[in-house]
């Protein structure tokens, strides 16, 4: 008692006080000169104070022990060590390319789709040639000045098209196929801008997987080589030495005019089928991982391996008949033989006339075959006639599999049910709009609306392999989340 006889401790609380929460703090006051005795220090409320901060309990504020306080700093300095750890071992690449991508790589796509009516446009109102020229940069704006417009007409008037087909064309016959060409490659060099900036503006901020970005690197280089492809086609329609013969007709060449179809269809399929997959993988992995591995599971099921096979083969037979297509346009063979089924007074026209020799470059005839396959326009607009009805056909056939058969109906899902009937109702649409355009002997707006419906038809085959083809990369991307949020789990679980 006689240590505590040196403090005097105090916990002075009125009566109004008593409902407030207070702190009691000891005070140190001078020594007395005589001390209370210590009964009456025994009889008195004290507490010890202590440096640790209060913590209020029922309307009171208690102080607490300083080894929590060392603990919660020593947790929290642990925390902010892991988070830095899995900061620095993130990588830069995601494992799934983020939502905005995919929608981009659609919209993208949109613009292909728009490109592709303007060619044919372009090319069925003859205006493709009326540009000699390929500047890639400063041929971004038309003729500003009565002066330029005329010089491009000049030049315009020493090529090929003007001398046989437009001696008679005056300068505003000019302006408009000008127009309509300058237009088609402005959408071009927007086509590009827009996909390769954002290209790397999602690359650089790491929102794309790195395979993505290995095809976004891909679909661009394919654009670039577009834009060259479509002057190496203009090209050839410009150059006297390919109209030598009389009755030569001043047009591209079919093989050129193919190759730049064919490559646009490329960047298109590329496009959408890569966006597609972006938002179906999105939509597995979240929120819940475990739904990429039921899905995995539905769609691989055994009963869907034909089926899967068989839109392939759909695919491929819609992207070669729009080749043929292209050959058919190239060739102008649509303007013979306006009638359907027939082909004159059979339905397959004579052998002489399929496999002419006239065709042919060589003394042996080794090259009639081919030769006639893709330059004469009889034997092109035979050939087309025969993949389309093929190609109906087998889509016929796989919208019958899809619903006569009781496995496959099954275990097809309600969207994938759907789009086949979308990919049926696409092909008798496409295949009404090819006879309308033959019969009535190549009217330009249905002309370029069946150009068109055979992207649209393609659309449709791509997307029905979207909803039945397997996501395998999107189930090991399930299974490699699912197994770290265990580890984690159990880490956590050891840790407490």
């Amino acid at each position: 008692m006689s240590a505590l006889a040196g403090l005097r401790l105090t916990s002075s609380i009125c009566r109004r006080c008593l409902t407030k929460p207070q702190v009691r703090r000891f005070a140190f006051v001078p020594f007395p000169k005589r001390s209370p005795p210590a009964s009456a220090l025994l009889r008195r409320p004290f507490s010890f104070t202590s440096n640790a901060p209060t913590i209020t309990v029922a309307g009171t504020k208690a102080p607490e022990s300083p080894l929590g306080g060392l603990a919660d700093d020593i947790a929290r300095g642990q925390q902010a060590i892991r988070e830095a750890a899995e900061k620095k071992a993130k990588p830069f690449f995601p494992d799934v390319s983020s939502k905005g991508v995919g929608y981009w790589l659609i919209g993208s796509a949109g613009l292909v789709f728009g490109i592709v009516i303007i060619g044919g446009l372009t090319r069925l109102t003859e205006s493709g040639l009326s540009i000699t020229e390929w500047k890639p940069v400063t041929g971004t704006l038309p003729p500003l000045t009565a002066k330029a417009w005329e010089e491009n007409f000049s030049k315009y008037r020493n090529s090929p098209e003007y001398r046989i087909l437009n001696p008679n064309m005056d300068l505003e016959g000019y302006k408009f196929i000008y127009y309509m060409e300058w237009a088609h490659r402005l959408w071009g060099r927007v086509i590009g801008l827009s996909f390769v900036l954002p290209g790397l503006y999602f690359v650089a901020r790491g929102r794309v997987s790195s395979r993505m970005a290995t095809r976004i690197a891909g679909i661009s280089a394919l654009i670039g080589f577009q834009g060259f492809l479509g002057w190496w086609m203009v090209k050839s329609g410009i150059q006297d030495d390919l109209f030598q013969e009389p009755g030569s007709h001043p047009r591209v060449s079919q093989y050129r005019l193919t190759a730049h179809l064919a490559v646009a269809f490329a960047v298109y399929t590329a496009m959408i089928w890569n966006g597609l997959s972006i938002l179906r993988d999105y939509r597995f992995l979240n929120p819940d991982p475990k739904t990429a591995l039921t899905e995995f599971a539905t769609r691989s099921h055994p009963h869907l391996r034909l089926f899967r096979t068989s839109v392939g083969i759909v695919t491929a037979m819609v992207f070669l008949t729009a080749m043929s297509g292209g050959l058919v346009a190239g060739l102008d063979a649509g303007l013979i033989y306006n009638e359907f089924p027939r082909m004159g007074t059979g339905f397959i026209p004579p052998t002489s006339e399929m496999f002419n020799s006239f065709y042919s470059h060589r003394p042996d005839r080794s090259d009639l075959w081919w030769r006639n396959m893709l330059e004469n326009p009889t034997t092109a607009q035979f050939d087309h006639r025969v993949l389309a009805t093929t190609t109906f056909s087998l889509i016929l056939a796989l919208f019958a599999y899809s619903r006569l058969s009781p496995r496959v109906r099954a275990a097809l899902t309600k969207s994938a049910r759907a789009s086949t009937m979308g990919v049926l109702h696409l092909a008798i649409l496409q295949v009404a709009l090819g006879i309308g355009t033959l019969v009535y002997i190549v009217p330009t707006h249905m002309a370029a609306t069946h150009q068109a419906g055979s992207l649209a038809l393609l659309t449709g085959t791509i997307v029905l392999g979207s909803r039945v083809w397997v996501p395998r990369y999107a189930a090991r991307v399930a299974k490699r989340r699912i197994e770290m949020a265990a580890a984690s789990a159990a880490t956590r679980k050891m840790a407490g």
